[in-house]
């Protein structure tokens, strides 16, 4: 199956940065060389690139799909809040385009950057199947994929759907007495201590008497209890590709909103009586 490859990419890295947009200036947008493919470096975030993707104002048409990532570090439970990646794919979601975010289950030590080829390979069946279920128009329009790509790729154990757990990073804060103290927090929320740090600051930035820096550390990865092995982040740690329907609303479980619809009408009656 061909492809027309569109690319629009960061010009830096933008790790963490949730679903945050681009709003008081213009972006800045560069054309890059990658073999195979129309491709541009943008300015902004990874939601302002997948915007300015599926727009038209940079390429003609609108994209069959949109896929955002390898992300260096898996984008599991909780964290996918936090997701730049998973953001990429969301603010396509938002505007009815079909998307799927991806990420890589980086450890240091035991992955090499020969594994994103892998873990693309691996992609490939998702995305042929996806393509043909959109050719035939039976593509589900109410949510997208967010697919985790275990450390072992090579030797993966299959692909599973999932559901999103609630596994979660603690992270803390640490002063510093200098932007480059402490070392470069990767995206998969690990500190390279080996090379200097950079931060959007002035790297020689240093504390004063006026100004206090503060940069946040890993306390500890805390996975609560999963009593399912459909989770997302308990099927990555087993070996599996995890495929993982998500969508962008944030609803409250349903004994949380039926606590608020009898919580309610007592909260208002009391305040009002107070009130006289």
């Amino acid at each position: 199956m061909y492809w027309s490859q569109l690319v629009v990419t960061r010009f830096r890295e933008k790790s963490a940065a949730s679903h945050s947009i681009t709003w008081r200036h213009p972006l800045s947008v560069s054309r890059v060389e990658i073999e195979g493919a129309t491709a541009y470096a943008v300015s902004g975030t990874p939601a302002d690139c997948a915007s300015l993707g599926i727009s038209k104002a940079l390429f003609p048409a609108v994209p069959d799909l949109v896929i955002s990532g390898i992300n260096m570090g898996s984008n599991c439970g909780y964290f996918i809040v936090y997701s730049g990646t998973v953001a990429g794919a969301r603010e396509a979601f938002f505007y009815g385009v079909p998307s799927i975010s991806v990420s890589y289950d980086w450890v240091r030590g035991k992955s090499s950057i020969h594994d994103f080829k892998l873990g693309a390979t691996a992609c490939l069946p998702i995305i042929n199947a996806i393509m043909t279920e959109l050719k035939n128009k039976t593509y589900p329009q109410r949510c997208f994929l967010n697919v985790d790509l275990p450390t072992a790729i090579s030797s993966h154990k299959g692909y599973r759907v999932t559901k999103q757990g609630k596994s979660i990073i603690r992270m803390g804060w640490k002063q510093v007495i200098s932007g480059t103290q402490g070392g470069k927090m990767l995206s998969t929320m690990t500190m390279e201590i080996d090379t200097p740090a950079t931060t959007e600051m002035d790297a020689d930035s240093l504390a004063s008497e006026e100004q206090l820096l503060f940069k946040r550390e890993v306390l500890s990865s805390q996975f609560e209890a999963e009593d399912s092995q459909d989770t997302d982040f308990q099927s990555l740690q087993e070996g599996y590709i995890t495929i993982t329907p998500i969508g962008a609303l944030s609803n409250a479980e349903m004994d949380c909103q039926a606590y608020f619809k009898d919580w309610l009408p007592r909260a208002v009656e009391c305040t009002s009586s107070s009130a006289l």
